[in-house]
């Protein structure tokens, strides 16, 4: 069977002594990893009018090593796609030309940079939403809430259910938006499926309630998944896809009755489609104040998929490198400890003291505060 993907054969554990697993080097595809440390897609709120700006150069920069793995935040793929102030997005020409000196900037230095495509859904109002209901594969509401990052959404707007008939149209703005994240410069795309987004929304059978072939059977809510994957593969080819998958998590009210079947069918699914990754968040993940969940795993989904793993969520040095040496993943994914040391790697490497994150400049607008401002090692000591 091809090797999909570019993962290790039979998943290769590595456990050779003195060596940290987390900076040892893989192979992804085409793509020559250094190391195994990947910058999260991190939502920031600082691309303004939903257009990237000149100071996201300096952050994403920043966090690139040579041969280092980032996915870009999540960006949004139409006009309709948007949930949260100031996020970017990939569908005009301005955004394209606005993404381009930002990908260049991680290049130079040697970095492999893939946009994570995004649609909100029901997570958003009218006016977010160009003043049109927000779509869904529902019309069931979202409660009010103010969400992690501050923004009080005031209220989510009562979503509209997608004809059967519109959903071929969703599917190729995605695919519009994978292609002009490769003309913008980007090494691939990852699909944003995770945490109660659009995706998500027809995944999960506690929000899905279609009578249509996008609803009921576990195959026919994770349709709609698929047909992206295998729009996206088709427009930029299977090596330059990854997706991002979160069947445990509940966020946005998103539960799944048996997520470990959701989780096990994606994962099997996706490999007819060849791509590169995929990449699932932990089950212990959970929201702010709940506990973490210890009984579930990622290892099922792991064995079933092809290509390289990716797991994220709430990992540290040790337990990262635990990962990668036990085979349980290829690659980890940090977000809020990458956001707070720009040289995470090299602090791994020495084992140095890390940089704490400040939760209150997460999603704030201000270019340089919480942004760019994290000490590296050099200039903290």
């Amino acid at each position: 069977m091809e090797n999909r993907g570019g993962a290790q054969p039979q998943h290769e554990h590595v456990e050779k002594k003195n060596v940290i697993p987390l900076l040892t080097p893989y192979k992804m595809g085409p793509f020559n990893l250094s190391h195994r440390i990947v910058l999260a897609p991190l939502t920031r709120n600082r691309s303004y009018n939903n257009v990237p700006q000149p100071h996201a150069i300096l952050y994403y920069s920043q966090r690139t090593t040579k041969g280092g793995f980032l996915i870009a935040e999540a960006t949004g793929v139409s006009d309709t796609a948007q949930g949260y102030p100031n996020t970017p997005g990939i569908w005009t020409k301005e955004q394209v030309e606005a993404w381009k000196p930002i990908v260049d900037a991680v290049h130079a230095k040697g970095g492999i940079f893939f946009c994570q495509l995004w649609h909100v859904g029901r997570v958003s109002n009218q006016g977010l939403a160009c003043g049109q209901a927000p779509i869904s594969s529902t019309n069931k509401p979202l409660m009010p809430l103010l969400q992690s990052n501050g923004f009080d959404a005031g209220h989510f707007t009562p979503p509209r259910r997608l004809r059967t008939d519109e959903i071929p149209q969703i599917v190729n703005n995605f695919r519009l938006a994978a292609r002009n994240a490769i003309e913008a410069g980007f090494d691939g795309v990852e699909i944003h499926g995770a945490h109660g987004y659009l995706i998500d929304q027809f995944m999960k059978d506690k929000v899905n309630d279609r009578t249509d072939q996008y609803g009921g059977s576990l195959e026919n809510r994770c349709r709609f998944a698929l047909e992206v994957v295998e729009a996206i593969v088709n427009e930029i080819g299977a090596h330059r896809v990854g997706i991002r998958l979160s069947p445990f998590a509940s966020y946005m009210e998103s539960r799944d009755s048996n997520p470990e079947a959701l989780g096990l069918y994606m994962a099997t699914s996706l490999n007819k489609y060849n791509i590169l990754y995929c990449h699932m968040v932990e089950p212990r993940m959970k929201t702010i104040g709940e506990k973490f969940d210890t009984s579930h795993s990622l290892l099922p989904m792991r064995k079933a998929f092809s290509g390289t793993f990716l797991t994220a969520g709430g990992y540290g040095m040790e337990d990262g490198n635990k990962a990668v040496a036990e085979g349980y993943a290829d690659l980890v994914v940090y977000g809020r400890v990458f956001l707070a040391n720009p040289d995470l790697p090299k602090r791994f490497e020495l084992d140095a003291p890390l940089n704490k994150y400040n939760r209150d400049t997460f999603y704030t607008p201000d270019p340089v505060i919480g942004y760019t401002d994290y000490p590296f090692l050099e200039a903290s000591s």
